[in-house]
């Protein structure tokens, strides 16, 4: 059941970069699957609930899950959380399930839940659709991030998990220690202050649009650059390069310690 509250649009929501090319993403993906946890059972559940405009999202999806939030057309935040629990029995591991709460309130999306035992425990996922503009904080201890056709100030850290950007504007910082990072640029240049994002032990995937203009700062420390992109670069390129892209522009910076770095021409 979808539960709806009321509240008041806390920002004006302003028209999207037509250059940035947004999708509006309806496609609802998370949902509840079979797991084989070995001895372990397991039981799921799925939650949703709307929301009023928001100007912020602080997600929190710790200790254990994922965060997604995508961009749509609709004026209103859309929670959907996946719950799950793993324990001896089924019937425990839909106790632990029943503990949990979801606290959202005042733009803040989190969960609470029953403490973890030897053989038990619980995750929960996020998948959020948000009016494009939006300023977002995202965190998880065990769980990947990935942001998709936004805009604002969208700043995330991930412990262990990967990191996918997509479509993005405004200004984008944030990291994870244990992860790979996948990039997607779209339009032709970067709207706003810039991208600044770093893994310490993962490899790196960027795609970038044959005519886009940026300032490109990427490299890594242990690992290949691979580089399938007309770009003009002067000097050697080991592991690390800084150049301007079509007219320059705003810096997008990209960084990893151990892991490969490939950057692909997207058409």
């Amino acid at each position: 059941m979808i539960s709806r509250w009321c509240l008041l649009p806390i920002i004006a929501l302003t028209a999207f970069s037509a250059n940035a090319q947004r999708q509006d993403n309806q496609e609802r993906k998370l949902r509840c699957e079979t797991h084989d946890r070995g001895r372990q059972a397991h039981f799921c559940e799925m939650k949703e609930q709307t929301l009023g405009p928001l100007g912020r999202l602080d997600i929190d999806a710790k200790p254990n899950g994922g965060i997604t939030v995508k961009g749509w057309s609709r004026n209103e935040v859309l929670v959907r959380a996946k719950v799950e629990a793993w324990a001896q029995t089924e019937n425990e591991a839909r106790g632990l399930v029943e503990q949990v709460r979801l606290n959202l309130s005042a733009g803040r999306i989190a969960a609470e839940g029953p403490g973890e035992g030897r053989r038990k425990g619980w995750s929960v996922s996020f998948e959020i659709f948000s009016p494009h503009r939006v300023d977002i904080s995202a965190a998880t201890d065990n769980g990947g991030i990935h942001l998709a056709d936004l805009e604002g100030r969208l700043e995330f850290q991930a412990a262990n998990g990967g990191i996918s950007l997509t479509r993005l504007a405004g200004q984008v910082q944030g990291s994870t220690r244990n992860g790979g990072v996948k990039v997607e640029l779209g339009g032709t240049r970067w709207d706003g202050a810039g991208l600044d994002v770093t893994t310490t032990n993962g490899g790196v995937k960027m795609d970038i649009p044959r005519s886009y203009s940026a300032r490109l700062d990427a490299g890594t420390v242990n690992g290949h650059l691979d580089i399938d992109y007309p770009a003009t670069v002067t000097g050697k390129i080991s592991k690390e390069m800084t150049l301007n892209l079509g007219a320059g522009g705003a810096p997008i910076r990209v960084r990893t310690t151990n892991g490969g770095f490939a950057i692909k021409t997207l058409n």
